[in-house]
């Protein structure tokens, strides 16, 4: 049995069905405060926070849990600059009650969401594990603080865990009703489908003075579902026997913004209203990642490697969202 926190979300409730399909058996643990429970793809389901370890304790001794993924946490760059106290609580404290649970329940392999926002502000292109850490939000400097315990506590516990450095998730599950729905929506991609549904006055631009081709940030989107993958593969190299590791998970390929609105328009057929703001603060003008230590070393290899397949799926699911 898989214990997958924050399994109601959307990257959770992808790599759910991607280890049930692998024929795993998975309890979703999840509060739903941003969570679906529509979202949800096993009846094991525990509406549990992580904050209260009475709780998280019951459902180590409901289920015969052999190892966890941990994707519970607030994820808003933004939010985590003005609100950080929210985010050192929920995404550091309720962490060590995840991991304390484990150790007293004797599980020892955990697969952890992390990001490229460990990394900060790049100082080389493409990124790979060997760039220097050092997160320029609060959000980040959780994600590398729990880097760190889980190093401690292998050293200590024998703990083991394989960290996932992601860059932008994107797309959906073509075959199955769920997708991304977030509340408020931040990510580009479904920004721009929903501004070509009418559902929004338009797309904005932040910044297009940028040292890229166009002017407009870069990034590396990732379908969701090769993310689900690569988090079954780290499961099933902690099952056989490896050491802890970090791995970036990214496509290796970048777009620009204009470019994503670009692909879109055609895809869609009609043109998609913009307009050019103002830069965000804290936005590097280009992230990409090597993901050659993740393709070797997890065996990875992602099904959706052209942005205009991953858009696709993402618009179908906005043209048939259910949540």
């Amino acid at each position: 049995m898989i214990l997958i926190t924050g399994g109601a979300g959307y990257i959770g409730s992808h790599c759910t069905l991607d280890l049930i399909r692998a024929g795993y058996e998975c309890v979703v643990l999840d509060n739903l405060s941003y969570g679906h429970e529509e979202a949800l793809q096993t009846t094991n389901f525990s509406k549990v926070d992580l904050a209260n370890i009475d709780e998280i304790r019951k459902v180590f001794k409901k289920y015969p849990i052999k190892a966890v993924i941990h994707f519970a946490a607030f994820a808003y760059v933004g939010e985590s600059v003005e609100n950080p106290q929210k985010y050192y609580y929920n995404n550091v404290v309720n962490t060590l009650n995840l991991l304390n649970m484990m150790l007293e329940n004797n599980v020892k392999k955990i697969v952890f969401s992390s990001t490229c926002a460990t990394y900060g502000n790049p100082e080389y292109i493409p990124i790979n594990e060997k760039h220097p850490q050092n997160p320029i939000n609060p959000y980040g400097t959780t994600k590398l603080i729990i880097e760190k315990i889980l190093q401690d506590y292998d050293k200590a516990y024998g703990l083991k865990y394989i960290a996932l450095r992601y860059f932008n998730a994107s797309g959906a599950d073509p075959k199955a009703n769920i997708g991304e729905s977030h509340s408020p929506e931040t990510h580009l991609i479904p920004l721009v489908l929903q501004t070509a549904l009418g559902k929004r006055d338009c797309i904005k631009v932040f910044g297009d003075d940028y040292d890229t081709p166009d002017g407009t940030c870069v990034r590396d989107y990732i379908h969701v579902n090769d993310l689900a993958s690569a988090h079954r593969l780290a499961l099933e190299k902690l099952f056989n026997g490896s050491g802890s590791d970090f791995f970036n998970l990214g496509i290796g390929k970048g777009y620009s913004v204009k470019e994503i609105i670009e692909k879109s328009e055609k895809i869609i057929g009609k043109l998609i209203n913009q307009q050019i703001s103002e830069r965000r603060e804290g936005d590097p003008p280009t992230l990409v990642a090597d993901n050659k230590k993740a393709r070797e070393g997890l065996d990875w290899n992602p099904e959706f490697t052209e942005i205009e397949d991953i858009i696709k799926t993402a618009w179908n699911w906005e043209l048939n969202r259910r949540y």
